[in-house]
């Protein structure tokens, strides 16, 4: 219930949807859709750090420390939901799909590896590849709605 008022709330922020004219829906430039996507995807994952930064504090006031997979879960979660919707709305392409993914595997580890190596104090505790998948969420949902609309250029 909480999550569907958050994304009701992002809808509203971001602006999903076709633009209407009298004579039906106007397409939009494939940049635009990148850019509302993207933006989408980063205050979704922010919405899933602050949900984690909040139990992160309740569990810390009962001694549980904070397990850094269950931000990128959040993040991952609560950020994939506009790349799902894209792609939900859209005709499925496999090749959209494959170079989202491609696109997730490749910048993750390499944000991972520049920030283990600008922070090696926190490289064992897996700060890193969180990083590296909270920068790479929004790049992939980019590279999935470029794909998905390079055949609707106006």
């Amino acid at each position: 219930m909480i999550l569907t008022a958050i994304a009701s709330m992002t809808d509203l922020v971001v602006g999903r949807g076709e633009l209407m004219d009298g004579n039906g829906p106007i397409r939009r430039r494939p940049w635009e859709l990148v850019g509302d996507v993207v933006v989408e995807t980063v205050l979704l994952e922010l919405v899933g750090l602050a949900f984690f930064g909040v139990g992160t504090l309740v569990a810390w006031l009962f001694g549980w420390p904070p397990e850094l997979s269950l931000a990128a879960l959040l993040a991952g979660m609560l950020g994939g939901r506009p790349a799902v919707d894209l792609y939900r709305a859209g005709s499925p392409r496999r090749l959209a799909v494959v170079a989202a993914v491609l696109a997730l595997a490749t910048v993750t580890p390499l944000v991972a590896a520049a920030a283990n190596r600008a922070l090696p104090a926190s490289a064992d505790s897996g700060v890193g590849i969180l990083i590296g998948f909270l920068v790479a969420m929004p790049v992939s949902a980019a590279v999935l709605a470029w794909c998905l609309n390079r055949a609707n250029v106006v």
